[in-house]
């Protein structure tokens, strides 16, 4: 909110939360009604008003990923500063101008009959459209803009949207309810006045909302994109077209570069900032930022492509969960999954983070969990793999660590087959495993003398069993062929502490992939399940309680982080993802991947102490 929030700054509907859409239903439910059961009455504006406001919705929703993709890989980012989850929070409501827009356009088309039974297009109306934008509504919004900036009204309502410095395309609507009237009242005088005179169509109503929406997206994006050449073969377009790094320093500068969308009042009334053009030329020129560490990850289930950063901001800020209503779009689902892995063959740059000087990047393999399980997609999903090695490689990139399944043993032998290949890399390969067992090791509870194993062994359980059986703490397996497995891994000197037993008498277990319902139902009451894999284990008994996939908190002085990784809460980095940055930081000159039987695992104690040295923390479980 506003720092002082004035009379009228929050929405009607505010209380309704997820549920504000249901104010639109009585209207849409009768739009649907009329047009199925008076064909003689058929209105098409009645009808078109849930497609427009659809519309919009995309429109904004392609915008916000468009500029996320850009600002991650960083080149022409016009402000330099990261985002937040506060930030993300504070401009989740973009969609309640939309409502607004929608129950306008129900109640016009109700009440005021020139509202009805619109022409599909009438030239006369898009003329008196464009002269009234350029004119009074420009005017007026840049005078009530610098209106909005007395203390007065800016303390009230207008700092409200000046707290994101660093803009997203939605940034542009983030306002209290009262100044989104005053705006809305200033965006209707074409409208308005096309109804009244009788020239209004359908094609000009939509055609002005998508310029109004466009405008304001681009503005706020971020990013330079307008090429200088539009400029020099129509010079006077400055005047009548600003560019996003025109407006960013209206929010970094806040007393210059009031206007609208034409910078022609600016300039008539001298509040152009005189850096104007300079950081559109450097903008647009850009600089590309090397980063240091390459996170690379993947996408998990189908639906987990809504919950990436360059997907629905709401969802991304939040840990990954099964929502209904993304149920009911399956079919749409598969199609843009089918779709996204036809057309992307190589990683993808998802995010930037910053620790003090360390950049972060974090790239995805645009590939999905279920593809990782298919044999027949190892060879591409491999390529793609080494694809981005290379990359790195090329780039001077420090460190790279594999996430989820990007270092599993039946896909490439924990990152073996890139180092087999590529002897020579500079770039060193982390699969994370010594921090996450690490991790796994430092939440068991002091005092335990047995802990029982169960699900898929891996390079992590190995790490695992043998700090336990270093400790004294004995390792119960059920399956013989997975006790025998790790037996051969561990010296003779700790067998005594790997015990072959389908006893469930301790409370901690230490759970893998694969782990039945049946046998988490033999588990005794106040159990406690460490995941020891980067997939969690499903949440089954209430009576027991549950830790999250190896984690850590992220230091305070972390920038940009404002999406959740996966299930795990906010700012809260998985073992793996960590591994990499910390070999980056203590400036480790090995790789840290491969077969265990061929390499030494990094000791366990030094990863952790580094970890926390470095302002990582353990989670805290309740």
């Amino acid at each position: 909110m506003a720092t002082r929030p004035g009379v009228l700054s929050a929405w009607p509907w505010e209380m309704l939360g997820s549920f504000k859409y249901v104010v639109l239903a009585p209207w849409v439910a009768h739009s649907i009604y009329s047009w199925v059961t008076k064909p003689e009455e058929r209105d098409l504006m009645n009808f078109l008003i849930l497609p427009i406001l659809v519309w919009r919705w995309v429109h904004n929703q392609v915008w916000i990923s468009i500029s996320r993709l850009q600002t991650a890989q960083s080149k022409h980012r016009i402000v330099n500063k990261g985002i937040e989850f506060e930030q993300v929070d504070r401009e989740q409501n973009w969609d309640d101008q939309i409502l607004l827009n929608g129950l306008v356009y129900y109640l016009f088309n109700h009440y005021v009959s020139s509202a009805t039974h619109l022409p599909l297009w009438r030239s006369d109306g898009m003329i008196i459209t464009i002269l009234l934008h350029m004119g009074p509504v420009e005017f007026l919004y840049y005078w009530l803009h610098r209106a909005l900036h007395h203390h007065y009204l800016y303390s009230r309502y207008h700092s409200h949207h000046h707290s994101s410095v660093a803009t997203e395309p939605i940034t542009s609507v983030i306002h209290p309810f009262a100044e989104i009237l005053s705006y809305y009242i200033l965006f209707s005088i074409p409208q308005l006045v096309m109804l009244f005179t009788g020239t209004a169509s359908l094609l000009a109503l939509i055609t002005y909302l998508t310029y109004i929406d466009f405008m304001n997206n681009m503005g706020h994006c971020n990013f330079e994109l307008l090429p200088n050449w539009v400029f020099k073969v129509f010079p006077p377009l400055k005047y009548f077209m600003y560019t996003p790094s025109f407006h960013s320093l209206h929010h970094t500068q806040f007393q210059t570069n009031y206007s609208l969308f034409m910078p022609l009042y600016d300039y008539l009334y001298g509040t152009v900032d005189k850096s104007s053009d300079a950081l559109y030329e450097k903008s647009l020129k850009g600089k590309k930022e090397i980063p240091q560490v390459v996170y690379l990850t993947h996408p998990t289930s189908m639906d987990s492509i809504y919950h990436l950063r360059l997907g629905l901001a709401s969802l991304a800020s939040k840990p990954y969960s099964t929502k209904w209503y993304l149920l009911m779009i399956q079919p749409f689902t598969s199609l843009s999954v089918i779709l996204f892995t036809s057309i992307c063959g190589s990683a993808f740059t998802l995010e930037f983070i910053k620790l003090d000087k360390l950049r972060m990047e974090t790239w995805a393999i645009p590939r999905f969990s279920y593809q990782y399980s298919l044999s027949w997609h190892h060879d591409s999903i491999n390529n793609m793999i080494e694809k981005a090695l290379l990359k790195a490689e090329h780039d001077g990139i420090k460190v790279m660590s594999l996430g989820l399944l990007n270092q599993s043993e039946e896909l490439n032998e924990n990152g073996k087959l890139y180092l087999q290949k590529h002897p020579k890399l500079k770039v060193k390969l982390v699969d994370g495993t010594t921090l996450a067992a690490a991790v796994v090791l430092n939440s068991i509870p002091h005092g335990i003398g047995k802990v029982i194993m169960r699900g898929q062994q891996s390079k992590a359980s190995y790490a695992i069993a043998l700090g336990l059986c270093q400790k004294g703490i004995k390792v119960a397996i059920a399956c013989k062929y997975e006790h025998q497995w790790l037996k051969r891994q561990v010296a003779a000197k700790f067998w005594s502490n790997l015990v072959l037993s389908d006893v469930y008498d301790s409370k901690v277990w230490l759970v893998g992939n694969g782990v039945s319902d049946e046998e988490q139902e033999k588990a005794v009451k106040d159990t406690c399940f460490i995941p020891f894999s980067p997939f969690p284990v499903k949440n089954l008994r209430k009576d027991c309680s549950y830790h999250t996939t190896p984690a850590m908190r992220v230091p305070n002085n972390l920038e940009n982080m404002h999406a959740c990784e996966n299930w795990l809460p906010r700012r809260v980095m998985s073992a793996w993802r960590i591994a990499g940055i910390i070999h980056a930081l203590e400036g480790w000159d090995t790789h840290e991947c491969g077969d265990h039987h061929e390499q030494v695992l990094m000791n366990v104690d030094k990863v952790w102490n580094a970890a926390l040295q470095h302002g990582y923390c353990p989670l805290l479980y309740s």
